[in-house]
């Protein structure tokens, strides 16, 4: 790799979007008294759903590099990647994109990690999602507004 990594224009984006998977991290992380993070989605894909913090790699970006960006940018905090455990490899796919470009769907290949950690709702970001709460694993998984994908890895972390 060169020149560091390379945040791509709005337009570049939505061309990678449509020709292409987007290659992603999402969080799973579970506080000390067994609660799971969700925030509100106000960004497409699944907008008005609760999903795990997570985003997209950038070209030239490391997996650890990306994990620690996206702690920072979606938790504000400093986790590295050595601290949390790996789930695995997933598909996402959405019938909408993060232009609401009629016709253009999302397509994702989701590198999960999951964490332990505490952390204040009051301290997170709000520019991707617009509010968060705490979900013990019943309630999570019962919670129709919850997205599958987020269900999904709360029951591999269970199981796991």
């Amino acid at each position: 790799g060169g020149g560091g990594v390379l945040r791509l224009s709005t337009e570049d984006a939505f061309t990678v979007v449509r020709l292409a998977p987007v290659p992603s991290i999402d969080l799973v992380i579970k506080d000390h008294a067994g609660l799971f993070l969700v925030g509100l989605r106000t960004n497409r894909p699944a907008a008005g759903q609760w999903f795990v913090p997570g985003g997209r790699i950038q070209k030239e970006e490391t997996f650890a590099a990306a994990f620690s960006r996206l702690c920072r940018d979606e938790l504000s905090t400093e986790v590295t990647i050595d601290c949390a455990r790996f789930l695995g490899a997933f598909e996402h796919f959405y019938d909408d994109n993060f232009l609401s470009v009629p016709g253009i769907t999302t397509h994702y290949i989701a590198l999960a990690y999951a964490i332990d950690l505490d952390l204040s709702i009051e301290s997170l970001p709000r520019d991707q999602h617009i509010d968060y709460k705490w979900l013990e694993e019943s309630a999570l998984l019962t919670d129709s507004t919850v997205h599958e994908n987020t269900k999904m890895y709360v029951k591999l972390m269970v199981a796991g």
